[in-house]
């Protein structure tokens, strides 16, 4: 295949594109944005998860107290009830023993779940200390995300800027060269991802491989015109003043 020297020198420009959009696409892949954005709502759901867990101990708590708040009532109103039959005096002695002996022993009973509500009561003071920081927690984590998702947006954004812009680039530049070549240069281009590079120094601007002086005679024996490819890679060579030839 011939191709003027000046047309095939701006498949250089062209490979420039391709390497500008390949670096555009592997940056989406691991945006730095993107994954903070994934690691807050990550971070997110265990936050939630666990002023969740808290309030389903809170919820546990306030069931115990309100069962022992409802068994103190119950030992006062027996107590209360005790106490005014003792001090109507219309109770033999007989019931009056079985009264002051159950009356000891609703004072120690009181005594026992008072403790063991107080103790309750407690431990619901400090469960909600908890479900107040995860709750301020869960609060910042969503300011974050918000501020996170933002700085990804305007990340994307210049993204599909940088992309739209090399993609017209790209279609005013591949109009300019033979059918011919531009097929051959997509071929090579899908298959190592780079369809044509400089040959400098020598070397392959493709693969970065050092051709041989053989294969380096070979092309310095060919004319300006003709399209030469790298025996390693297959990628079209471009020779300038640079090529060492």
């Amino acid at each position: 295949m011939n191709v003027e020297p000046q047309v095939q020198s701006k498949l250089l420009d062209l490979a420039g594109v391709d390497a500008e959009l390949s670096r555009i696409a592997h940056r989406r892949t691991a945006l730095p944005e993107r994954q903070e954005v994934e690691r807050l709502e990550a971070e997110r759901v265990k936050r939630k998860d666990a002023a969740v867990a808290v309030e389903i101990i809170i919820e546990d708590l306030d069931r115990d107290i309100r069962k022992l708040e409802g068994e103190v009532d119950a030992v006062r109103q027996r107590e209360d009830r005790d106490r005014k039959l003792l001090e109507s005096g219309s109770v033999g002695a007989k019931q009056l023993t079985e009264l002051e002996h159950e009356l000891g022993s609703l004072t120690r009973r009181q005594g026992l779940l008072e403790d063991e509500l107080l103790e309750v009561m407690e431990r619901r003071e400090a469960t909600q200390s908890d479900h107040d920081h995860a709750g301020a927690q869960l609060s910042q984590i969503e300011e974050d995300l918000i501020e996170a998702s933002r700085r990804r947006d305007d990340a994307v954004a210049d993204l599909d800027a940088a992309e739209e812009r090399c993609t017209r680039n790209r279609e005013e530049l591949a109009e300019q060269f033979p059918a011919d070549l531009i097929a051959v240069y997509e071929k090579q281009r899908s298959r190592n991802g780079v369809g044509a590079a400089l040959l400098q120094a020598r070397r392959c601007g493709a693969c970065r491989i050092e051709l041989d002086r053989g294969e380096i005679s070979r092309i310095a024996g060919t004319s300006a015109e003709e399209v030469v490819r790298c025996s390693e890679c297959g990628g079209i060579l471009v020779r300038t003043k640079e090529s060492g030839l």
